[in-house]
Parts: C-alpha cells; sequence; structure tokens
C-alpha cells in the first residue's frame, strides 16, 4: 500500500496505493543487501512521522530483477540507489530511490517543503517496507554528465539552454532557503527523449537552512565543483555562494569539455582550486568568458547569485547566435588540445 506524508506537509501523493492493501509481505534478507545505501545516518528532520507504514511485497523476479508490490525494479548503471522501475499493470515507467527507513524522512525533508518547479523532480510515489523505503519519481533520459562526457563538448546556444534550466532550479531552491551543497552535472537529468529539458533529480542532500544566514561548516561534495573557501576556511561559509562556484564548473564543463581545475592527484587538484587560476579557451565568446569570471571567483561575496545570473545577456546572445550555427567558425566546435587520464575528465 503506497504511503501518504502525514498532513503537516505540504506533498502531493499522485498515485493510487500500489501494493493494493496486501499487509502480508516481508522483505527477505537478499533483498536488504541488494538495495544497502551509503549515505551517512543524521537527525531526523520532519517533525511528525508519515502514515504507518506498509510492507510491500518483495521478492526476486527473473534475470536478477526485483518485485516490490506492482513495480519492476532493476538497478541503474552508473547511480547508486537508483532503479528503473516498471508498473506491471499500467506499464508506466519511472525512477525509483530507495533509502533506509532510518533516515529517508530526512532525504525526502526538502521534497515537502519546496514549492513545485518544472525544473526539479517531483516525488510521484512512496512505498514504506520494514527496511526500506522506495521514493518513485518520473522516467528520466540519462544524466548531464554522461551526457557531456559523450559529447565532449556543447555549442554556447545548446549549453545556453540547458544551463539557463540549471540555473532556474538553483534559483527556486535558494529563494526558498535551500542550499544544494552537492552541485554537479550528475545531479541534472534530462525529461524528454530529445534532451532539451533538464531537472534536478532529487533534493535528498540539499539543506534547509534556518533563518535568514546560509552560513555553513559541512566540508563534502565532489572534489572537482568544491569552491576555495571550503577548501580553505576551518569556520563557516556561505552555502549560496559555494553553489555559485559548482554552478561556474559546470557551465565551465559545458563550455570547453572538461573541468577548470583537473589533477589526479587530490592535494594537487585542491591546490589548483585554492588559487583559482584557469584557462578559458579563445574560442568562447566575451559574453561566455564574462560570465564564467563572473561564476569562477575566489572571493565568494564578489560572485553573481542565480537570481543575476538568470539575467544575464549571455543567454539572450547565444540564443541569437544559434540561428546561425551552420556560419559558425569550425574553432568554435573544436575541444582544447588536452591530454586527460581516464578518471581526470569527468569523475563526480
Amino acid at each position: 500500500m503506497s504511503a501518504r506524508w502525514s498532513a503537516s506537509v505540504r506533498h502531493p501523493c499522485l498515485r493510487p496505493p500500489a501494493c493494493g492493501g496486501d499487509k502480508r509481505c516481508v522483505e527477505p534478507e537478499s533483498e536488504r543487501a541488494a538495495f544497502s545505501e551509503s549515505s551517512a545516518d543524521t537527525a531526523a528532520y520532519l517533525a511528525h512521522p508519515p502514515a504507518a507504514a506498509a510492507s510491500p511485497v518483495t521478492r526476486v523476479a527473473p534475470q536478477g530483477l526485483s518485485r516490490i508490490c506492482h513495480f519492476l525494479l532493476a538497478p541503474m548503471a552508473g547511480r547508486c540507489g537508483t532503479h528503473s522501475a516498471l508498473h506491471v499493470v499500467t506499464g508506466d515507467e519511472f525512477v525509483c530511490k530507495v533509502f533506509n527507513m532510518s533516515h529517508y524522512q530526512e532525504k525526502m525533508r526538502t521534497h515537502s517543503i519546496l514549492p513545485a518547479h518544472r525544473n526539479i523532480a517531483q516525488i510521484k510515489d512512496i512505498i514504506l517496507g520494514d527496511q526500506k523505503a522506495y521514493v518513485f519519481f518520473d522516467k528520466d533520459f540519462g544524466d548531464m554528465h554522461t551526457f557531456v562526457k559523450g559529447c565532449r563538448k556543447l555549442s554556447e546556444e545548446r549549453a545556453s539552454r540547458l544551463f539557463y534550466q540549471v540555473v532556474s532550479a538553483i534559483a527556486h531552491c535558494h529563494q526558498a532557503g535551500i542550499v544544494l551543497g552537492d552541485l554537479k552535472l550528475r545531479k541534472f537529468v534530462f525529461s524528454d527523449e530529445k534532451r532539451t529539458h533538464l531537472r534536478l533529480e532529487s533534493l535528498e542532500d540539499a539543506h534547509v537552512l534556518e533563518g535568514d544566514s546560509d552560513s555553513m561548516s559541512e566540508k563534502h561534495g565532489c572534489p572537482a565543483y568544491v569552491s576555495p573557501e571550503i577548501l580553505s576556511r576551518s569556520g563557516s561559509y556561505s552555502g549560496k555562494c559555494a553553489d555559485m562556484w559548482s554552478l561556474g564548473v559546470m557551465l565551465y564543463t559545458l563550455l570547453v569539455g572538461r573541468y577548470p581545475f583537473h589533477d589526479a592527484d587530490p592535494g594537487a587538484l585542491f591546490s589548483k582550486i585554492r588559487r583559482g587560476h584557469y584557462c578559458l579557451p579563445e574560442s568562447l565568446s566575451p559574453r561566455a568568458r564574462c560570465l564564467l569570471r563572473s561564476l569562477l571567483r575566489r572571493d565568494p561575496e564578489e560572485r553573481l547569485t542565480a537570481a543575476e545570473v538568470l539575467v544575464h545577456p549571455w543567454f539572450r546572445d547565444a540564443h541569437e547566435a544559434g540561428g546561425a550555427e551552420q556560419e559558425t567558425n569550425v574553432a568554435d566546435q573544436t575541444v582544447p588540445t588536452f591530454s586527460p587520464e581516464p578518471d581526470e575528465l569527468l569523475f563526480c
């Protein structure tokens, strides 16, 4: 039976009970191992627990698949704790994230308080078991990390259309007092097969700010995206400003085909990030170079906010240039010459 949030949480549970009310099932030991999670357990955030859990039918299906009530699950390569889900009755496809019951509420808290946004994934259904919580989202068509790794580089017109959606999602979160904290390309997935529409895949690692301050002290994240102040300071830092640095890394990677700071040795990588020195290819337009410099600034206070990025003239210029894409200089479509190690290009 699909569980609903308590009345105090603003979250729509959009699908009918998925288990048909069956409360007799147990979760076999083999399934617990298959859905193990690596996220650190912290204090639960929700003030009110969800409705009583219904133990779903959980059994191993043919060819290594798992059956949860009416859903058939298959692990997704490269996405820990995430599964493709097929509703065997309706044929609808979803993405399912699996969490330990002990802390799934904290992981989903941000979803319950953030107003809906077209570039942020919305929960479609939740099934609670004895040991695991199964949270269902709309099907996606791959993540940005894999897409950029395959393309190596995007035109400014295409990058601007995708990056605008990314910044829109972040601006929406910042306005609501939510900091992402671990921003990277892998966090965004495509909503359509043509790969023109993006959404933030989930908010499980986001931080809800208390009051007006965005001061944070947690220091973790993908090495290539971490900001200089997180590496250099022993005290707190601005969570929103750190997000903006990560957005700068994302934009650079879209346009250039590699990280602005990259090194196989973590110590050397962090040293480059602290210095804040990076190269901008001459093939980039002046407005693109301007936007990158406005985000990848060592001083957090000098970086643009998400709302300011959305009105940057680069977006308009890139769209206008898209109409003359066939006339673009060949040099603008060439990835700058470099020879990264296999795990150095996109390792987050």
